[in-house]
């Protein structure tokens, strides 16, 4: 029988509960880290939460980050925000026989859950919530498992496929793969219907994809998805689809999914690209709540529903679809652990379905709380 971490007891002191937010981090979406990080500091209940800021510089140095400084990080000259070197206190997290503790110069101070707020590498693949896991302190999201295969683009449709989730035709070139017959790797996708989408498998908001049109694109499009990682998907796209998405929560008694949202783009070729989602434009609209047919909304929430359950989610995630002018539902992924800025897509789902940020951020506490570390 699994018994919980000695460092679970539950938070009865009667003091607020110290949520450490961690935030930043060395991957290549650390500005976007730091907004969804602002955002949270600006709207947690202060009456029941007692925040502490843990920033992680481009580096990999962990800092304490105060609360100023944490509201102020923020796009300026349409450039995303950044941690200082050096800009706090170096911290150490770490567990005691009495529970996780913060460690600075200054001392200890103890910490009840973490808030995690990393995307990229290191942050929703697995890691962090693994480190967590070893310390014995709950945090917000899924588990390592869930992480890992969520962030991994080339996994999670194999999960997909296997459970009989409607997916789209892809191609995934792995490392070894690509080394060994680049023309191999080439000959096998031009046999998907161009345009084509060249991803890196296991990076989000979509760092380091192209969009390509013919099969002469394909080899510079692989390269650019290769410096964000060396495993790369390629999947077809879907002409005049529409590209459709929803948060769902884990309430306790099965995945709760919320309105539907659509993005939609304003331009002949254009495509949901990072500078689209998280620095202002006219290039894209974010409809909420969208309108489709009752029976494809029900289909769209069933399936979200679905793959929240086939992953073995738990916390939260946001669902992306694309639907065809024909009305089948395609499910592109699964983000666990979603963007949580102003522009950002689940916060506002939720919005429109009655729960408000501030509330959005203490369900996700809640349901941290309420899980022991460890297997469950």
């Amino acid at each position: 029988m699994n018994q919980p971490h000695p460092d679970t007891a539950r938070h009865d002191s009667g003091r607020p509960l110290r949520v450490g937010l961690i935030f930043g981090g060395t991957s290549s979406e650390h500005g976007v880290s730091c907004l969804g990080a602002a955002a949270v500091a600006q709207a947690i209940d202060s009456t029941k939460y007692e925040l502490v800021g843990v920033g992680i510089t481009r580096r990999g140095r962990w800092q304490r980050v105060g609360s100023d400084d944490l509201r102020g990080l923020q796009i300026r000259d349409s450039v995303l925000p950044e941690l200082p070197e050096g800009g706090g206190p170096e911290v150490v997290l770490r567990g005691t026989g009495q529970g996780p503790v913060l460690w600075t110069e200054a001392g200890e101070e103890p910490l009840d859950v973490a808030f995690l707020m990393l995307h990229g590498p290191g942050g929703e693949d697995g890691a962090i919530q693994g480190f967590c896991e070893s310390i014995g302190l709950r945090y917000t999201g899924s588990g390592v498992a869930a992480s890992a295969v969520g962030m991994d683009k080339h996994l999670m449709k194999l999960l997909f496929d296997s459970a009989g989730i409607p997916i789209g035709p892809y191609v995934a070139i792995t490392p070894d793969r690509w080394g060994a017959d680049p023309e191999e790797c080439l000959r096998q996708v031009s046999g998907l219907e161009f345009p084509v989408f060249v991803k890196p498998a296991r990076a989000g908001s979509s760092q380091g994809i192209t969009r390509v049109s013919e099969p002469a694109g394909l080899r510079a499009a692989i390269e650019v998805a290769r410096e964000h990682d060396p495993k790369v998907v390629v999947e077809q796209g879907f002409v005049g689809a529409r590209e459709i998405e929803c948060g769902v929560f884990d309430s306790g008694n099965g995945p709760q999914v919320s309105v539907l949202g659509e993005v939609v783009m304003h331009g002949k070729d254009g495509f949901y690209d990072y500078e689209s989602k998280y620095t202002p434009g006219d290039e894209v609209s974010i409809v909420v709540p969208t309108r489709v047919d009752a029976g494809v909304e029900e289909r769209i929430r069933g399936l979200a529903a679905e793959v929240f359950a086939v992953l073995g989610c738990e916390g939260h995630a946001r669902v992306d679809c694309f639907l065809t002018a024909d009305d089948q539902v395609m499910i592109n992924e699964i983000n666990t652990l979603p963007g949580f800025t102003a522009t950002s897509m689940f916060p506002q789902v939720w919005q429109a379905s009655g729960i408000d940020f501030t509330a959005q951020i203490t369900r996700l506490l809640e349901c941290a709380m309420s899980r022991s570390v460890g297997l469950r």
